[in-house]
């Protein structure tokens, strides 16, 4: 039994799976960080483009508004 204790402590080997395991969960944080920041950013936006599509008349043009002066 202090055989086998001895040779429990000095093996290593799931010491790697516990660093994967470590490192996984850091990078999948990350990722969630990302798309919660770029999805409520990009939430906004789509808003305000929705807004100006809604308001724009498809028969009256940049240039016809501007004077049609170039």
């Amino acid at each position: 039994m202090i055989k086998f204790i001895k040779n429990f402590r000095k093996d290593e080997a799931g010491a790697v799976t516990v660093d994967w395991v470590v490192l996984t969960a850091a990078v999948v944080g990350l990722a969630v960080a990302a798309f919660t920041a770029i999805e409520s950013t990009t939430s906004g936006l789509t808003t305000e483009a929705a807004v100006a599509l809604n308001g724009a008349d498809a028969t009256t043009s940049a240039i016809a508004t501007t004077g049609g002066s170039n």
